[in-house]
């Protein structure tokens, strides 16, 4: 498996160079890609774009891939998995959270402190959806990469140490499960896709918000606000991602570019996406520093007093699953062995 990914890694980095001259000659298919942030920021490229070049590589010019970044085909991000499934763009990258409610058995990988590093938990997270969700949640669109962020921390006007500290503070949050979590730690959360973050810190709609470092870069959040807590070694929550295509336009390409489609999906591209989303964090976490910004972090003491205060989600999380008709604690147990497995 390992060499499986590197060779992948390897290939994508060639992609990048040879991909101008794959797609000199006519292309024989154009797929559309829509995505809610701008080309500049950390997964459009460093993901995305080196994806689509290595598609275009391997196909030989014979599938281009015309890239819309910053939601430029209209509509808006929660919209993004009804746009590929109804074909207004042949692929997508979207936060599952986006449609609170739509993935219910993929937020197992949003708890908290439950993810160890990017790569292992997008393996396990591709792993555990085909087990349960391609036919069922995922079945309306092809789906071509399942992947998460870095660890998730807090970003913030005023220093925020334990969740004590969370009491009145407007948060933006990403997801159903984050919301929840942060609510019940004592702050106001406040949805909202992560473009809107800029505007709303500068504007006082929210005093912190809770992202990765690698998006932090291109919305400038390290100008807005100037305390950073960090969670070392743990992970306070991370976001689940979805890569998607159009079902029918997976389907009407000739056999041997659906399997170039197929040769660039799967475990190993998940995993992939995860790393590199996971080391884009760098840049942004050193431009913060470089701003002489205040980057809490947290003890070990600390951060158990975070996970003992948000010790409550994984039960709560196995109760509402068991609600729905699921089994939440196979789901959770299964989530937390595929993720250990892929740690090893």
């Amino acid at each position: 498996m390992n060499i499986l990914k590197t060779a992948w890694r390897t290939a994508a980095a060639a992609a990048l160079i040879a991909g101008t001259t794959a797609t000199a000659f006519a292309a024989d298919v154009t797929l559309t890609m829509h995505q809610f942030l701008p080309p500049q920021a950390s997964v459009p490229r460093e993901v995305l774009e080196v994806w689509a070049k290595k598609v275009e590589a391997d196909s030989n010019g014979r599938i281009e891939i015309e890239h819309y970044a910053s939601m430029s085909l209209g509509g808006k991000p929660p919209e993004l998995i009804s746009q590929v499934e109804d074909g207004i763009a042949d692929i997508v990258w979207t936060v599952a959270g986006y449609t609170p409610g739509r993935f219910p058995q993929g937020e197992v990988f949003e708890l908290p402190f439950l993810m160890t590093d990017a790569e292992a938990t997008s393996r396990a997270y591709w792993n555990y959806a085909e087990a349960n969700m391609m036919d069922k949640d995922y079945a309306p669109f092809h789906p071509i990469a399942l992947f998460v962020h870095g660890p998730g921390l807090i970003h913030s006007k005023d220093p925020i140490l334990s969740p004590a500290d969370l009491n009145g503070v407007k948060m933006r949050a990403p997801t159903r499960v984050t919301n929840k979590m942060f609510l019940e730690l004592g702050a106001t959360p406040i949805g909202m896709p992560v473009p809107a973050v800029p505007e709303a810190l500068s504007k006082g709609v929210i005093d912190a918000a809770v992202i990765p470092w690698e998006v932090t870069g291109s919305l400038k959040v390290a100008e807005l606000v100037h305390n950073h807590t960090v969670f070392p070694g743990a992970s306070l929550y991370t976001t689940t991602f979805i890569l998607a295509m159009n079902k029918d336009k997976y389907e009407s390409l000739p056999d041997d570019l659906k399997a170039v489609i197929d040769a660039n999906s799967g475990a190993d591209v998940s995993a992939w996406a995860g790393k590199a989303t996971e080391a884009a964090d760098i840049p942004p976490y050193e431009l913060a520093k470089g701003l002489g910004n205040n980057i809490i972090e947290l003890s070990p003491e600390q951060v158990q007093v975070w996970k003992d205060a948000a010790a409550s989600q994984q039960a709560d999380w196995v109760a509402e699953m068991n609600g729905k008709g699921f089994d939440g604690q196979a789901l959770l147990d299964q989530a937390k062995a595929l993720i250990e497995k892929g740690s090893k």
